[in-house]
This record gives C-alpha cells, structure tokens and sequence, in this order.
C-alpha cells in the first residue's frame, strides 16, 4: 500500500508539472503597456461608436467570428464558419446556424451559451436602447438555441452574406447574466457592467477609469491554456498622437500606439530612434466631413440636430454642400496630413477594388471658381464682409472635430479654401476621448453632433460592405429616443436608399453586390451627406521587442492580442 501511495503521489507530482508546463507561457512577459491618445470611454461596444472603444473591449469580449489581417473570416467563439457546403448556412439563405467551441467558459468560469447569443441579440435590438451597432442585427427575426452550444440565426429573407450578427468586434456576445438588468433605456446605466465586462476574451478588466486608463489582467479561464503571454496590460489614454508616437518610438515606454495620426515627417524622425516600428494596413477608412441637414442652433433646445428641428437653414441647399466639396483641394490635405498613408478620394465606401465605384470623380478637381458660380446661381450673394448670404443666412458655420495635429491642420486649410468662395468656418476641437466618446449627457459628441460641420474618420469590419452601408438608413438617426446612439451620425434619410440597402441584403451574386454598392456610394456622395476627402490607412505603432502583432484594417488591431509576446 505505501508503494502504491509513493506512486500515485509521484504521479501526481509528473501531472501537476505537466500541468504548469502546459501553462508556463501564460504570464511570463510581464505588463504589456498599449496607448490610446484617444482614451476609451467605455468598454460596451454597443453603447458607442467610436472605434477606441470597440477596440478596448475587443480584448475582453469577443464574437463567433472575426476577420484576419487579410479579411478573410475565422472563427473565434466558433467550432468553424458556416458555410453553404457545410450545412451552417440553410440552402433557402434564410438562416445560419453557428456551433460554439466545447467547454467555453466566460472569465467568471460559468459556461458560454447560445442563450448569450440570444441575450445578446434582445439587448442589441430592445426598444429605446439606442444600440449603437443596431445595423448588424439588420434583418434578424429570431436568434434560438438548438441547443446549448448551438446558435441558429434567422433572417426575414434570403440573405447571401449572412455573417453579421455576432461576427467582427463591433459585433461581440456579452453574457446574459451580467446584462440581465440592463435592457433598453436602462443600458448606460449598468456602469459597473458596461465598464468591467465578463468576457471570453484573453485579459479581465481589473480596474477601470474612464477617460483614462484600464488595467487587465490574464484571463485564467482563456481557451488556450498558454496565452496570453502577458500577465497583465495597461491601455493608458489621453494626450496627443505625437507624445503617443513617442512613447512607443523615441522613447520605448509603451508596446503599442494606436492611431499614429501624426504629419509623416515628424513620425519618420521618430522612427529613426531605433526603439520602435510603424505598421501600416489599408482597409476602409475615409477621413470625412459631415454636413448636417437640420437645424442645430441652441435656440432650438431638445429639438437641436433632430428631424424636429427643420432643414438646416444652409446647408439643406444642394448647391452649397457640391460647392462645398469642390472648393476643398484634396492633394493639399493629403500631402500636409497624410502622405504615403493617405490618397484623395470621392468615396465613402473605397474599398476592396470590387466595390470602389469611379462614377463619383467629380469631387478630385479643385475649381473655386466652379464653386463660386454655383453659390451665385443659387442666391447666395457675397456680402460686405466677404461672407455669402441669402435671405438673412449666412454661410457661416461651426466646424467640429477632435483634437489631433492633423485635423486641427486640415480645419485650418480647409477654412482658408471656404473663404475664397464666401464661406466662413469658425473652427472647434473636442478631446477625441469626448467627442468619440458617446455620453449620453454630453453635448460635444460625434452622435449628437451639435455643430454645422463635423470631420472625422470611420470604416467597417470585413470586407463585405452590407451592415456598413445600412449605417446610412432612415432608422439608424441618433435621436433622443435612442439615447443619441445610431451608426448614420449625419442624419441621411432617403428611402430609395433604404430599398436599395435592402435590395443589397438579398442579392447572391458579388458582381450585383458590387454595383448595388457603388450604386449606395454614389447616392451619398451626389446627395452631399458628406464630403470625402482621404481614404487613410491605418497606422499604428508598437516596439520593436514586441512580437505577433498582425496589423489589421479589416477587425480589431487589437484582434489577435492573446497571441502577442516579448522577445526574448
């Protein structure tokens, strides 16, 4: 008997080394420090647009699904992608069905559910919530449990690109039992939820100070026994793109720096320091300007910025949003701003190639003098002070945006070429940690946009266009009633466009997609919801001891955070 004791106790001993074996690499990096100078507001994705915060919550909670560095779709909660061929997708296009990863745990170490997905589904679509991702949903009739690891999506109508719902990091399952409370109106009040979600992901929140800093630390429950490598992470926010490109470049003080929008021959001096590296990845990112069609002066109280409060007095003129366009010389801001990183463009939609539409070039030419004599075709006279006016309006506007080197620059030219066709332009910026940050009780948000003119950047996970495009419809207005959430911030409403979107959702063929697309794109740009000016790449930072960084223009940067380590 004592033989047997000294050999199971041995062998126990061989299984609990193995076991620490088995997880020695998790933890083993110490803290890896990633900066935002645009600070997260909140780690729920659902309840703000802004990209900062999809991505701060991208390493907590995570979807079925998500798209690689090069677009192409992978599973993440999921056994595999649904296909046609498998059997996932129904052969009517009218439901998908996705079979989550055995023995999947959330960080509190109860099991994932397809009840989740359900959960997650009710909460996204729920009456007065003001999901801010409403147009992933698009289409969705029912979200049921096959089983307990077996999600079935159900769609109004045949649906050929199906992936949507619960697929790329704007679209993440939250768990039902710590959201339970927190349904509709009542979302932005679970703060302690909205700012400390139960996830899948690799790292747990372990505290976190909006408008500054969280700090994670590694998952124990994460599915790969190994990752993350690191034990703990900090994503500092706040300051300015430049100091944040230093801290990773110059200085070596953070491992990662996110949106290095920074004039490109500072960040080239930077990178000559040796400490750190520039990563760069083109997807659909175009630098904007919205224009906004209703009224937005504060006389106007809770009706500010909403359908109630009538055309906007100028800017509901579609001569003056074209003239406003052309007056603007896209090369100048490319080549101040951007660089190599950037390239002038018509486009809301400018990429893959299959969807870039070239029916919408009119916008490239640089002609003042165009503009000038569409303004005095419309009425609108040059007034003593240099200013155009009609009917007591004049085309004087307030022009927002965030706080950064490179958009206070572009304002800057872009005020100057306004006023050579008799517009003036008083120039605002906004902390990006407020302006993205989607307060409901804030008045200098992008979603409420109390301002004439706004600018600011916005692209879409994947390389499908149909749950971006639907961002534009009628139904996706921040209002009051949603608690100012909702993807069309510029308040476009054209229910041809609504049809058209719809039309898109049930076409197989990606020719026909293509040139539904292109057909969307080209009703923006001619309608002037907004005014293109560059599509960007994304450009980020990390040290050059960091390693497994895939950058990434089609999800999350931070999408494959769990396989990052230190070099040894």
């Amino acid at each position: 008997m004592r033989n047997l004791k000294i050999v199971l106790a041995s062998t126990a001993a061989i299984l609990a080394f193995t076991a620490s074996a088995a997880n020695a690499e998790r933890g083993t990096d110490g803290d890896l420090k990633i900066l935002f100078w645009q600070a997260v507001s909140t780690l729920n994705p659902y309840l703000s647009g802004g990209t900062k915060e999809v991505y701060g919550a991208s390493m907590v909670i995570e979807p079925l699904a998500r798209y690689d560095e090069t677009g192409a779709l992978v599973p993440m909660l999921a056994v595999d992608i649904p296909t046609v061929e498998n059997g996932g997708v129904a052969a009517d296009l009218k439901s998908i069905t996705w079979k989550l990863k055995p023995d999947l745990k959330w960080s509190d170490g109860t099991p994932v559910t397809a009840d989740d997905a359900i959960f997650t589904w009710k909460y996204c679509t729920a009456p007065d919530g003001g999901c801010a991702q409403a147009a992933y949903y698009e289409g969705v009739t029912n979200v049921e449990a096959v089983d307990a690891s077996t999600i079935k999506v159900s769609f109004s109508e045949a649906k050929p690109y199906p992936y949507s719902a619960f697929v790329g990091a704007q679209s993440p399952i939250i768990q039902a039992a710590q959201f339970k409370d927190c349904m509709g109106a009542k979302a932005p009040e679970c703060t302690s939820a909205n700012f400390g979600p139960i996830g899948t992901g690799p790292f747990v929140v372990k505290e976190f100070k909006p408008n500054d800093v969280i700090t994670f630390t590694a998952n124990p429950n994460y599915r790969d026994p190994a990752k993350p490598a690191f034990a703990s992470a900090t994503l500092k926010g706040g300051g300015d793109a430049a100091s944040a490109a230093r801290a990773v470049l110059e200085t070596g003080e953070y491992d990662y720096g996110w949106n290095m929008q920074v004039e490109p021959e500072i960040l080239a001096q930077m990178v000559a320091a040796g400490k750190g590296k520039l990563v760069t990845a083109f997807g659909t990112q175009v630098e904007r300007i919205d224009l906004n069609p209703y009224g937005v002066a504060s006389s106007l109280g809770d009706k500010r910025s909403t359908k109630e409060a009538g055309p906007h007095p100028a800017l509901s003129d579609p001569a003056v949003r074209k003239a406003l366009s052309i007056a603007i010389d896209r090369e100048i801001i490319d080549e101040a701003g951007y660089g190599e990183a950037g390239q002038p463009t018509c486009n809301i939609l400018p990429a893959p190639d299959i969807y870039v539409s070239t029916n919408v070039d009119w916008c490239l030419k640089y002609d003042p003098d165009a503009a000038n004599k569409m303004l005095e075709d419309a009425g609108w006279k040059m007034g003593s002070d240099g200013i155009r006016e009609k009917n007591g309006v004049k085309l004087s506007f307030l022009y927002q945006t965030s706080t950064n080197s490179v958009r206070q620059g572009t304002q800057a030219l872009v005020k100057d070429m306004w006023k050579q066709i008799g517009v003036d332009a008083e120039l605002r910026n906004v902390s990006a940690s407020v302006f993205f940050g989607g307060d409901p009780a804030s008045p200098d948000t992008f979603q409420k946009f109390y301002a004439d003119v706004q600018m600011y950047t916005n692209n879409f996970d994947g390389t499908d266009p149909e749950k971006y495009m639907a961002g534009w419809m009628c139904d996706k207005i921040p209002s009051p009633a949603t608690g100012w959430q909702g993807e069309n911030i510029v308040r476009y409403c054209n229910p041809e466009y609504d049809a058209l979107v719809k039309k898109l959702g049930s076409t197989s063929k990606l020719e026909e997609r293509a040139e539904i697309s292109k057909q969307l794109n080209d009703m923006l740009s001619n309608d002037g919801a907004q005014i293109p000016l560059i599509h960007r790449g994304q450009v980020s930072s990390h040290s050059v001891t960091l390693e497994g960084v895939k950058m990434n223009a089609w999800d999350s940067e931070l999408w494959n955070v769990a396989d990052w380590s230190r070099k040894k």
